[in-house]
């Protein structure tokens, strides 16, 4: 019987960082990833980024961005929709993963919609182009997950149903492999890009959250911890992988996801 080749899963990204992720069919993947991808946060009124860790309501948002025209659109899931053209105020120093920021905060009532929303006080504002919204800049610029580490955590926790790959919010999905397979992964060619991967993706509280609903439904860093805790690793509880584009191209759903012998 033949081998199944890897291949491309699927692709998400989101334009505001916390935001519902968005599915795409094919995306050019450049040095800081999927452009527009995280192109913007939010942060608290102390200046710290905040994200769906802490407000599960902001998962229930859904963005859409048209960065030709510069204009941004927020739907909510009551169906109001807030939109208008991106207008930038001057930089404010912001916290980002405990990185200093300078960042510009976005005018309208963009920040003031998502307060209301996820009741709290937020502001929201664009990634400095030198800091792309991605976690780790261009070592995380993209980030990769095989649908059979999905399966392995699944069968880890005695689940039933399948567990949501958007939990974990990666670019890249991976058909084909063994789970936990990207592990070992160093150079990867994902379509035409090529990737290097630079380390674990350590996981945090927002993978305990519903994709859609933002609720607290599932105990992910527990089952993680039954069984991943003693893995070499980069980041503690890893689950999927990050990397830098070391050639960029565009990547389609069904591309050949294929690792480079050193």
């Amino acid at each position: 019987m033949a081998s199944v080749l890897p291949t491309v899963s699927w692709i998400s990204f989101t334009p505001v960082k916390g935001l519902r992720l968005r599915q795409l069919d094919e995306a050019e993947v450049t040095v800081d990833g999927i452009p527009g991808d995280r192109a913007f946060f939010l942060v608290d009124p102390d200046g710290t980024m905040v994200n769906a860790k802490r407000l599960g309501p902001l998962v229930t948002v859904v963005a859409d961005h048209d960065a030709v025209v510069g204009r941004l659109a927020l739907r909510f899931p009551d169906g109001r929709e807030v939109a208008g053209d991106v207008e930038l105020a001057e930089p404010v120093d912001v916290r980002f993963f405990g990185i200093a920021l300078r960042a510009r905060p976005v005018r309208g009532l963009f920040s003031a919609a998502l307060s209301d929303h996820a009741g709290a006080p937020l502001r929201l504002v664009a990634a400095p182009p030198e800091r792309p919204g991605v976690d780790r800049g261009r070592d995380g610029a993209v980030t990769l997950l095989s649908r059979a580490s999905l399966e392995r955590l699944r069968e880890e926790s005695d689940a039933d149903d399948e567990v949501d790959a958007r939990r974990f919010r990666m670019t890249f999905g991976v058909d084909g492999v063994t789970a936990h397979a990207e592990d070992g992964w160093r150079d990867v060619r994902v379509g035409e890009a090529l990737v290097r991967v630079t380390g674990n993706v350590g996981r945090c509280a927002v993978t305990t959250r519903h994709a859609e609903t933002g609720i607290v439904d599932f105990p992910t860093l527990h089952h993680l911890a039954a069984y991943r805790r003693t893995v070499e690793t980069t980041e503690p509880l890893p689950f999927g992988v990050h990397a830098r584009v070391l050639e960029p191209g565009r990547v389609r759903v069904g591309d050949a996801v294929t690792p480079v012998a050193d």
